[in-house]
């Protein structure tokens, strides 16, 4: 396990999350960034860091929440105006899971599944990312400074990589709101706790406005 010293050093050097189009995070907020973070939980290569659910808004806190939708359990649906992400569990209930979601006009629509999964992923930004922002590294190995955070589920359609995903992210500020380039980002320990539920294959739904989005 990091000592709690190292985990907040290195977390001071982390970049913006994923999905993102901007760069690195400003030096000058390294103290209030390590102020999210509490300790760090087990894991290889790296050991997670763990937020301070304190500074969350309880209602986007993991939590088990009864589930009236017809998905079938095992399925996971993201609500894109409530920042949830659920994972329909048996007996009308699911796992809920507060989440951090696309700004306007960068929302992705469908259903999917999941293709395939990454520990400490490497990340690569989208065509459409690096012509927003050229400078952008065009490749950054998985690690505790990687956009993708511990781990990543990429959805696909029709057999193919639609480049949207579900992924942890260095800034558990963004949880609850609307600011990605698309993609969905978790809490790093919550990415891990969905990463083990869920396995390749499983259907992906995404709704806005009470509707499944086609």
């Amino acid at each position: 396990m990091l000592p709690r010293r190292l985990v907040l050093a290195l977390l001071a050097g982390l970049p913006l999350a994923a999905c993102n189009a901007r760069g690195p995070a400003n030096v000058a907020a390294v103290d209030p960034d390590a102020a999210w973070y509490i300790g760090s939980m087990p894991d290889q290569p790296y050991d997670v860091p763990l937020v301070d659910r304190s500074r969350m808004d309880p209602k986007y806190r993991r939590q088990t929440v009864a589930y009236t939708g017809l998905e079938k359990p095992g399925t996971v649906v993201v609500d894109i105006d409530e920042r949830f992400l659920y994972l329909v569990q048996e007996g009308g209930q699911a796992l809920r899971y507060g989440v951090g979601v696309g700004k306007l006009g960068f929302s992705w629509k469908g259903t999917a599944t999941v293709g395939r999964k990454g520990v400490w992923p490497d990340w690569g930004p989208t065509a459409k990312m690096v012509s927003l922002n050229p400078d952008l590294p065009r490749l950054r190995k998985g690690g505790l400074d990687n956009p993708l955070g511990a781990r990543a589920l990429y959805l696909y359609q029709g057999g193919r990589d639609i480049l949207f995903r579900i992924h942890g992210t260095n800034e558990p500020w963004s949880i609850g709101e609307q600011m990605s380039s698309g993609c969905v980002r978790m809490l790093n320990e919550d990415v891990v706790d969905l990463y083990n539920r869920v396995p390749v294959g499983t259907t992906v739904l995404v709704k806005r406005h009470g509707k499944y989005r086609a």
